[in-house]
């Protein structure tokens, strides 16, 4: 295969920002979904990508569901569910840094089976009755090892497309393929647990991922180059000093400092989402159908990135994101009001319209003022503040949709959301900073 390192060279040595694709250089006719994909190599490592993201939609609700079936309480599944999304909030950024540093393949492969080995260890505690403690670690060690391999993909996108305006349709087309992994994989992973056995999701899930991991890893000809920093040279007459790598900010991108805590509370409001209507298809008799719902509510993000990654938008970033995220909170806000699952279903469709443009936005924001050097890290955060939300929410609506049934769990995801926009508003002015700042270096 085609390196396409080579034919990136000339845009790195123009702009000094990175490997990426000359846009004038870009030949005609090349637009859209089909032209990002003609891209060599690029339909391999998107496909790669999307089987290996299954986990993704599979596995935070087959554990739901297997500790629900095992101990008949949303409390304890939604604790353990929490711990898998704690631990891969605690990874997923530390295990960018090393792909940043080290390359994709020589991390990626010796995670894949520490993620199989985690796994297998969850699912024997959990059906042998191992005590709380035991499945917990456990869960949390099989979070910690899931490879993030959305953030890896993008980067394969902005070292091909940086500086184009076509990388706004790769994002899209990534966002997309989420969304369409979320529309099936909630379903079959209710059904499997429902109607085959209640571990037989996750381990679904675990194979499968393993698979498009190492398919990803083997491609070398896509895979963005590490980035080593030099040390400096420690001071004249204090040699006892150790070197410091220049560049070690504690953010990998400015737009974090509003974007971190604002995917955290989105985060929550995605999980209580998720746990209200399992509970919700439960209290109306038909708990298999929960995992169509939530296909559903993916099918309407997909359809809103499909049509939001083909147009040209000239408003400013940072206010496309602030106003799907405040038309998405505002869907979730009227889901507590339906009567039933034929009314909910065309609710959760419409309101998820706004998911994949938002989560689009997001990732373009820190696409644009990553520091040099680390933008899989920046591109993690995301995921790893949405991971911490996830748990947060998780563990909390659990005991809420104990106590006071399913439409207290979405009235306890609405409130999350409106934190989620007041955050952003308020944070306006730093993300424009943010993008100001990088554009001076």
């Amino acid at each position: 295969m085609t390196d396409v390192r080579a034919s990136c060279g000339e845009h790195e040595r123009e702009t000094g920002a990175g490997p990426g694709l000359d846009r004038a250089a870009e030949p005609a006719g090349q637009e859209g979904y089909l032209g990002v994909l003609r891209i060599p190599g690029a339909l391999r490592f998107c496909v790669a990508g999307a089987v290996g993201r299954v986990p993704m939609s599979m596995f935070g609700l087959g554990t739901l569901l297997l500790i629900a079936a095992l101990t008949g309480r949303y409390g304890v599944a939604g604790a353990v569910a929490s711990a898998g999304a704690i631990g891969y909030a605690i990874s997923s950024a530390q295990v960018a840094r090393l792909v940043d540093r080290f390359g994709q393949a020589r991390v990626l492969r010796p995670s894949a089976v520490v993620f199989a080995a985690a796994t297998v260890a969850f699912v024997a505690c959990a059906e042998l009755r191992a005590p709380l403690p035991a499945v917990l670690v456990t869960g949390c060690l099989a979070g910690a090892s899931m490879p993030s391999l959305g953030s890896m993909v993008r980067t394969r996108w902005s070292m091909l497309l940086g500086g184009s305006a076509r990388l706004n349709t790769a994002y899209a087309l990534e966002s997309v393929v989420d969304e369409v992994i979320f529309v099936f994989g909630p379903a079959v992973a209710t059904l499997l647990a429902t109607e085959v056995q209640p571990a037989a999701g996750v381990l679904t899930a675990m194979v499968v991922c393993v698979a498009g991991t190492t398919a990803l890893a083997a491609q070398a000809g896509t895979e963005p180059p590490p980035h080593a920093a030099p040390r400096r040279a420690a001071p004249a007459g204090r040699p006892w000093r150790r070197a410091r790598r220049p560049g070690t900010a504690l953010l990998p991108a400015p737009a974090l400092a509003t974007l971190a805590p604002a995917f955290c509370f989105l985060g929550s409001m995605f999980a209580s989402v998720d746990l209200s209507t399992v509970a919700f298809a439960q209290e109306h008799g038909h708990k298999p159908v929960a995992g169509f719902l939530l296909g559903t509510y993916a099918l309407g993000s997909a359809t809103g990135g499909i049509w939001y990654g083909s147009r040209a938008w000239r408003a400013p970033l940072e206010r496309r994101f602030v106003l799907t995220l405040a038309l998405t909170v505002c869907g979730v806000a009227t889901f507590w009001t339906a009567p039933g699952l034929t009314a909910l279903a065309p609710v959760l469709f419409c309101s998820g319209m706004a998911i994949a443009p938002t989560l689009i936005a997001g990732f373009s924001l820190i696409e644009r003022s990553a520091l040099p050097g680390r933008q899989t890290e920046g591109m993690a955060w995301l995921s790893s503040t949405i991971s911490v939300g996830v748990a947060a929410g998780s563990a909390a609506c659990g005991q809420v949709v104990d106590a006071g049934g399913a439409r207290w769990g979405y009235a306890y995801a609405a409130c999350c959301g409106a934190v989620t926009v007041a955050i952003c508003v308020a944070g306006q002015a730093r993300l424009r900073a943010g993008h100001a700042g990088q554009a001076a270096q």
